[in-house]
């Protein structure tokens, strides 16, 4: 892969901004540093970084496609509340694949697995 600015820019935005953020929110916040980027060229870099395996593209947790650039084994929980999306370690459930094959045979090839409730920032605002 060439080096390119936005690339290198869009990477940068989403290692500062762990909040797996949409493409468009991605857009938002490069715009602050590259004024005249377009939100084509910020979805073709994402698109492509995910493609390469340098980010992870997280589909299904709120209708939206989130990037994350944490591409180490883990899982996320999203609040039900405030729609934030949190990393969970891996260690949490670490043979949820190999429990897969012993109980049903089957085999993954990879899985995301997004757990779902209320947040403790959230469940202390009650």
């Amino acid at each position: 892969m060439n080096y390119s600015k936005q690339r290198e820019l869009v990477l940068k935005t989403l290692q500062e901004n762990m909040i797996h953020p949409t493409a468009d929110q991605v857009y938002e916040l490069m715009r602050k540093e590259m004024p005249k980027i377009s939100l084509a060229t910020v979805y073709r870099n994402l698109n492509q970084l995910a493609e390469k395996g340098i980010i992870h593209r997280i589909s299904g947790l709120n209708g939206s496609v989130h990037f994350d650039h944490n591409i180490e084994k883990h899982y996320h929980f999203i609040c039900t509340k405030c729609n934030k999306v949190y990393d969970v370690p891996y260690r949490v459930a670490p043979d949820l694949a190999q429990k897969l094959a012993e109980y049903t045979g089957l085999e993954a090839e990879s899985y995301d697995v997004a757990f779902r409730g209320i947040c403790n920032h959230c469940k202390n605002l009650n």
